[in-house]
């Protein structure tokens, strides 16, 4: 049963886009996106809480959960240390 006072997440995001400057913004922050979303993902599959992270790398659970927010852009270095908790490889590329 659906409530009237709720709205569907697509007719939102139909509205979002409409608005003037919201899809340049989407556009400007997209590789902050992708990042978190990979460092969430690769968390997850790892069965590691932010704070279990955040201990492996000698940091606060407030800084992982920035960068998975996308609040802060990780620097190049945090990124190698991430790779290197998590055991995995770090690949940067450009695509044209």
């Amino acid at each position: 049963m659906k409530r009237k006072d709720l709205v569907d997440w697509e007719d939102f995001e139909k509205e979002l886009f409409k608005q003037p400057g919201f899809k340049e913004a989407v556009k400007e922050t997209e590789l902050e996106y992708q990042v978190a979303r990979a460092i969430i993902e690769a968390r997850v599959k790892k069965g590691m809480t932010q704070a279990d992270l955040a201990s492996a790398m000698h940091t606060k659970q407030s800084v992982i959960s920035r960068v998975e927010n996308a609040r802060t852009t990780p620097s190049l270095s945090f990124l190698k240390r991430l790779a290197n908790v998590l055991d995995a490889s770090l690949h940067v590329q450009f695509k044209m």
